[in-house]
């Protein structure tokens, strides 16, 4: 590793470094960052169950997709819904099919919902959580920490679905792991009784938290300039929110070593990428928030050998649910596989 990435990689690690460890174990697992209704996250437990090749699941997967999209929509404090008369309003209009709820205005995909549910596939019967959130007396606005019981149906669904299937013998890498942010939700999700996971991180603290949070995981320290792992040493793995952190010169040294490294595909997640010709390059304090262009970066990934789709979030969620709204108009998801030795 030359002296410029060196100097990358002490910067990053004294960014995390200097936080307190209870704040990294927290951060990026609240709000809309939370890996039961953000749509990224979703994706990525998808991007691993369409590895084991069962397409009974898919009508599952829609479901959860369409509860992250009336969650992330009813917990946005724009949207008016923030106390329980608020709620009460939002349930009568739901139940009559009025187009708003003095003043709050109700999109149809929520009202598609509602009549909807509570809903059956298969054997799994999707529970009424619309009636549920609406029919709450609380009376603070909806704070997703104070709904920890329903944010969990679909964990609950998917585990009931998954805990009796053998392991499936696949391996997984994480890069850029932070504290179990998304491995502990895999967890609780089912999924890493069926995949052997390793995730790692260039921050001690956030690999020590992730060692407590998530026992059933393989963590480490290490840098994803400089892999400690053999070609094609892992069959897929998935990335949140890096890439847009990384110097220019930085960004496809990272890229070649994670595909070096992974044997089959790549679900990687992005946080701020445009549709446009070049990188905006923005560095901020110790790293970066770059503003990447789709086609650059993409390119990097093919150039790999790697070859899919791009999505942008907010597209992609307004054709599978209806819903018009997205917390980050800026994310994009690529979904990659190796086309090529």
């Amino acid at each position: 590793m030359d002296e410029s990435l060196h100097t990358e990689t002490e910067r990053l690690r004294h960014a995390w470094d200097r936080h307190d460890p209870a704040w990294l174990g927290q951060y990026l697992v609240q709000d809309v960052e939370d890996p039961r209704r953000n749509i990224q996250s979703i994706l990525t437990r998808h991007f691993l169950l369409a590895a084991l090749q069962r397409s009974e699941w898919e009508p599952l997967f829609q479901a959860e997709l369409e509860f992250a999209a009336a969650l992330n929509w009813l917990l946005e404090p724009r949207h008016g819904v923030e106390t329980a008369e608020d709620r009460r309003l939002l349930h009568f209009a739901l139940r009559t099919g009025a187009p708003d709820a003095e003043g709050i205005q109700v999109p149809t995909f929520l009202h598609r919902l509602f009549r909807q549910l509570p809903r059956t596939i298969g054997t799994v019967t999707v529970p009424h959580y619309l009636e549920r959130f609406l029919s709450s007396s609380r009376s603070a606005g909806p704070d997703p920490s104070a709904s920890d019981d329903l944010l969990d149906t679909f964990a609950r669904l998917w585990f009931e679905r998954l805990s009796p299937l053998p392991p499936a013998g696949l391996s997984v890498l994480e890069p850029a792991c932070g504290s179990a942010n998304d491995a502990r939700f895999l967890d609780r999700f089912g999924l890493l009784q069926l995949f052997d996971y390793t995730g790692f991180d260039l921050c001690p603290a956030n690999v020590a938290n992730a060692r407590r949070l998530c026992p059933r995981g393989r963590f480490l320290e290490a840098n994803l300039f400089e892999l400690p792992f053999a070609d094609r040493s892992f069959d897929f793995a998935f990335v949140h929110d890096l890439f847009e952190h990384l110097s220019p010169r930085a960004l496809p040294v990272a890229v070649h070593e994670l595909c070096r490294v992974v044997r089959q595909g790549l679900c990687v997640h992005f946080f701020h990428m445009d549709e446009i010709p070049e990188t905006r390059v923005q560095p901020l304090g110790p790293y970066h928030w770059n503003l990447l262009s789709l086609e650059q970066t993409w390119n990097l990934f093919t150039a790999e050998g790697f070859d899919g789709a791009p999505l942008h979030i907010g597209s992609y969620l307004r054709q599978r649910t209806g819903s018009p709204w997205t917390h980050n108009p800026a994310a994009y998801t690529f979904l990659l596989y190796r086309t090529r030795p």
